[in-house]
């Protein structure tokens, strides 16, 4: 979203006109920036045999998958409906990262008759997989390398207390699964979590993979999983990925010419390639002035978008209708029954009843996490694609409340 003679658009459509013809609250994204994003990850890594695979919980819509698809990507699946959206948008399943975490092991069945890559994370399922399969179908491995990382404790998912893969120190426990069972071992996986921006997490992952990966001689790839952090604010500190991939490419062809062998580099971003191509269209209901502080309230909440709420997360706040409007100091809130801020003590444009509100970096784990809470409706979705908005998923209506329900005649 850009501010040209006076008005924003996103390419070369009014923001306006958007929030006008398709209502609001509505979540419109950037086609051009999610490509420009996967297209700035394949050149930062194009050092090694790079395979980029789009984490479908940041943003799951088909037409997005699609679009993703279209450009090269593939997809990293966590849940077995994940998986079925991405052979659902086109991507076949030697494309499909399947990384489930406490699922049921009928999951791990239902993707192995379906064809996908399997990524293990518990030494549970690694015997029960090598039981029923042995050498008959390779799995990769996901391993927990006890680094703390990430913006925030929640989305923290490699260090020691976290549920997430098997630990580097149970290696000799693997290590026997694999032989007992004779597994064909095809890849090993980490991923330490979101909005990492030092590039020496990453290699201290890479050192400890590439440490590890002579126990298992069949290898065709390293998977580093992402967390390459984006701007939220002015002044964050982000992932440089150009000193990123050549670090790491690097240091994963010297470990190719230890290993013996060329072996592709996997990485797995979802927030990075659509967080800040996302955007959420809000409308002021009412401005609330108290003796402490002055309220703008909006037709959303944490039940379209939860981040601010649950992981302290800063989305920058735009009214979109008064560009060159006096600014004050507001805070917006949404129209949840609970507390519900999206931010607190802003710095806005004058805000009148009736205004838009541009909510940025609205891409990742926003409509995602999206929810009927207050038995509010969730809202649509809008792609802009060269320089013309399409409805890629309809506003919910109160008749998807009643969806699969069942009147028992009370």
């Amino acid at each position: 979203m850009e501010l040209r003679d006076g008005s924003y658009f996103i390419q070369n459509v009014s923001v306006i006109d958007l929030a006008e013809q398709f209502g609001t609250p509505l979540y419109v994204y950037d086609a051009e920036k999610i490509i420009h994003q996967f297209k700035s990850l394949k050149m930062a890594f194009s050092g090694a045999d790079v395979k980029v695979k789009y984490a479908i919980k940041a943003l799951s819509n088909v037409s997005i998958l699609k679009l993703l698809k279209r450009h090269g990507a593939g997809a990293d699946a966590v849940s077995i409906h994940e998986a079925r959206l991405a052979l659902h948008a086109g991507f076949a399943p030697s494309e499909i990262m399947f990384s489930p975490n406490c699922a049921d092991f009928s999951e791990i069945e239902e993707a192995v008759k379906l064809g996908l890559i399997i990524n293990i994370d518990n030494l549970s399922f690694l015997k029960k997989f090598g039981a029923q399969y042995r050498s008959s179908y390779p799995c990769s491995i996901r391993l927990n390398p006890h680094i703390m990382a990430g913006g925030h404790y929640k989305i923290s998912t490699g260090h020691s207390n976290s549920k997430f893969g098997i630990s580097i120190y149970q290696l000799p426990q693997i290590v026997e699964i694999v032989r007992q069972y004779n597994i064909n071992v095809n890849g090993l996986h980490v991923h330490t979590g979101s909005d990492i921006y030092e590039a020496d997490v990453f290699l201290k992952m890479a050192e400890i993979l590439f440490g590890l990966a002579s126990d298992f001689p069949d290898l065709k790839f390293i998977d580093f999983g992402s967390g390459f952090k984006v701007a939220y604010q002015e002044g964050d500190l982000v992932t440089n990925i150009y000193d990123l991939g050549l670090k790491l490419t690097q240091s994963f062809a010297e470990f190719c010419r230890q290993y013996g062998r060329k072996l592709e580099l996997w990485i797995e971003p979802g927030k990075f390639i659509v967080s800040e191509a996302g955007t959420l269209l809000v409308k002021t209901t009412v401005v609330k002035p108290t003796p402490s502080v002055t309220f703008v309230g909006v037709n959303s909440g944490l039940n379209h978008l939860i981040r601010p709420m649950m992981y302290d997360a800063y989305h920058h706040i735009v009214n979109v209708s008064n560009p060159s409007g006096s600014q004050k100091m507001y805070t917006v809130v949404g129209y949840i029954c609970e507390t519900d801020t999206f931010g607190a003590d802003r710095k806005m444009n004058e805000v009148q009843e009736g205004d838009i509100l541009a909510i940025r970096n609205a891409g990742a784990y926003c409509y995602s996490m999206a929810s009927n809470y207050n038995s509010r409706l969730r809202p649509a979705e809008v792609l802009v694609i060269n320089n013309e908005a399409k409805l890629i998923r309809e506003a919910e209506t109160f008749e998807d409340l009643l969806k699969g329900q069942v009147d028992i005649g009370l």
